[in-house]
């Protein structure tokens, strides 16, 4: 285990009392997860936990001398940001359990929750392993839960811990319910990028290229997606989408224009911003070439030009790293929720408004000749627009809600990635998938439209599964005819009247659409909307005792409660 000390304890205390700084109190249980927090991997991150016992332990290694600091956060900022800050001194060893109110220097929490376990500074990288209960019942302490978090870092190149500048980073991980990755293979890779396209001075503008990937005789597996971005204030998402095979021109211009190009709805691979890399389970690749190795490809591109910058030129796109080591299960992507119809509206003045969107599987049988295996789905990524606050996905069989695919409770436009599940979540035919999004639009004086412009709104939950089958998207939108007094221009005091509306559009018979990926679709109207259950609740223990009183302490401290500790251990031997 990386920045712990293990070794027996007639060995410690001369180790302690020759070595350069470097602390541990004892032995842990071994941290089988691992994420780089930053894209130069100089963030490393380590973690296990016992469900049973309820406590989980990280260990964060990064490549300075100076304070390093780890948090968890409501999204992904400072504000509301649960973190623990630690190195070694001048004058020893200092840790400390922080919260963060803002863009300030984090305050001393009133109990401390965290327990260090290691700290040590070698060859310019400091590392320490803490513990903590999963839930502490500390309103100063962030609650960890089986859905992803935003983990944040920062650190110094001194110990003066201050304002860190650049040296900080966020990403999003489950912590409870992770997938192990692979490690990245030595494989082939191409790249799939617009083509030195002019950004229009639009604040929203969509581009499409469609052309043929290079040509695999053999089917390969993509394993691992990396963006490849020349304007990262400005690209927003991209999805790159296969074409079924009537698709034989190629296209270089404004999406949906009316054209060949609009019929390419096989979702390929997803990239959204502040997301990175993202790499496939070791079981499961995304097929390409083979049969299909003539198939066309449309890479979408979505920027967003708030200032209206006239005349930038991009070539982003998406580095695909793919194998001819085969794994086990092909991957598909599955399209959900709310269909982007303009004539969905949300009304200006609502401090909460939810759409919803359903998929009953029962009608994939409707377009496929096989049947439906169960689909196994092991990342989403959840898609709304500047006014979303809030995504779940549910999972209902029989009528009743058995578990939730995938929940943000904080959902950020700047921050979309595709999300491990970490435990795989299984959809049997017949389930039904409800995909509710939550939207706060006080700000806004006119509706608010599905549609693909920025100021528009969307509510989607793509869906990674394997294996794949021949379905790319299933998705609804509700039958408006029989909705009576629909709200004209509203103010924020209207709230009663927005609820009556929603509560109108979600009662409303759903028209379910549901295609294939050879352009085939299927409608059905009499889908209904299913009550989704509250989110869980958490439900905390009391925190773990500190073996010390916390903050900044000397040498000689460590080394005193170093020796008391040998001295247990070695009456243990």
């Amino acid at each position: 285990m990386k920045g712990s000390v293990r070794m027996w304890p007639q060995l410690a205390l001369l180790y302690l009392l020759t070595a350069g700084p470097t602390w541990s109190s004892a032995a842990l249980v071994d941290l089988p997860f691992m994420e780089y927090l930053d894209s130069n991997q100089l963030v490393l991150l380590q973690w296990g936990f016992d469900e049973v016992v309820g406590n989980i332990t990280f260990m964060l290694s990064i490549k300075t001398s100076g304070w390093i600091g780890f948090g968890l956060s409501p999204k992904g900022n400072m504000n509301g940001a649960d973190m623990v800050i630690g190195g070694f001194g001048a004058s020893g060893m200092y840790f400390q359990d922080h919260h963060a109110t803002g863009n300030v220097l984090p305050m001393v929490d009133s109990t401390q929750d965290y327990v260090l376990h290691s700290m040590t500074e070698v060859e310019g990288r400091t590392s320490m392993t803490f513990q903590r209960a999963i839930q502490t019942c500390d309103e100063e302490d962030f609650h960890i839960t089986a859905v992803p978090i935003k983990l944040i870092y920062a650190y110094g190149q001194t110990d003066e811990i201050k304002y860190h500048g650049a040296k900080r980073g966020t990403k999003e991980v489950n912590l409870l319910r992770y997938i192990t990755r692979a490690t990245s293979q030595e494989g082939e890779h191409f790249d799939f990028k617009m083509d030195n396209i002019t950004i229009p001075a639009n604040i929203t503008y969509y581009h499409c290229r469609v052309m043929k990937m290079p040509r695999f005789d053999v089917t390969q597996h993509v394993y691992r997606i990396e963006p490849v971005i020349d304007n990262l204030d400005m690209v927003h998402h991209m999805i790159l989408y296969g074409c079924p095979l009537n698709v034989t021109d190629d296209y270089d211009g404004p999406c949906y224009a009316g054209n060949h190009a609009d019929d390419c709805f096989k979702v390929t691979a997803v990239w959204g911003v502040g997301a990175g890399a993202y790499e496939l389970p070791a079981d499961a690749g995304i097929p390409i070439g083979g049969p299909n190795k003539d198939a066309l490809y449309r890479l979408e591109t979505h920027y967003n030009n708030p200032a209206t910058v006239a005349g930038r030129q991009d070539s982003s796109g998406l580095r695909i790293r793919h194998t001819s080591n085969l794994r086990r299960y092909n991957v598909g992507t599955l399209t959900t929720g709310v269909v982007p119809s303009h004539d969905y509206r949300i009304p200006p003045g609502a401090t909460q408004f939810h759409t919803y969107g359903t998929c009953n599987t029962s009608l994939f049988s409707e377009l496929m000749e096989d049947p439906v295996p169960d689909l196994k789905v092991f990342a989403l990524l959840l898609h709304t627009h500047l006014a979303g606050r809030k995504i779940r996905a549910g999972l209902f069989r029989d009528g009743q809600q058995v578990d939730f695919l995938a929940l943000d409770e904080n959902y950020d436009f700047a921050m979309q990635e595709a999300i491990s599940v970490g435990s795989i979540k299984t959809i049997k035919p017949n389930d039904t998938i409800l995909v509710e999004c939550n939207y706060m639009t006080t700000n806004r004086s006119g509706y608010t439209h599905m549609g693909l412009g920025t100021m528009d709104e969307m509510c989607l939950a793509f869906l990674l599964y394997y294996p794949e089958i021949p379905i790319n998207t299933c998705w609804s939108t509700p039958d408006q005819r029989n909705i009576d007094g629909v709200p004209s221009e509203l103010q924020p005091a209207d709230q009663e009247d927005i609820i009556t509306y929603e509560n109108q559009l979600s009662s409303s018979p759903q028209y379910q659409i549901v295609s294939s990926n050879e352009s085939e679709s299927f409608m059905h109207l009499e889908a209904t909307v299913m009550t989704m259950n509250a989110t869980p609740t958490v439900t905390c223990r009391n925190h773990l005792p500190s073996p010390s009183k916390g903050g900044r302490c000397s040498c000689s401290e460590i080394i005193g409660g170093s020796a008391l500790l040998l001295l247990l251990l070695w009456s243990e031997v």
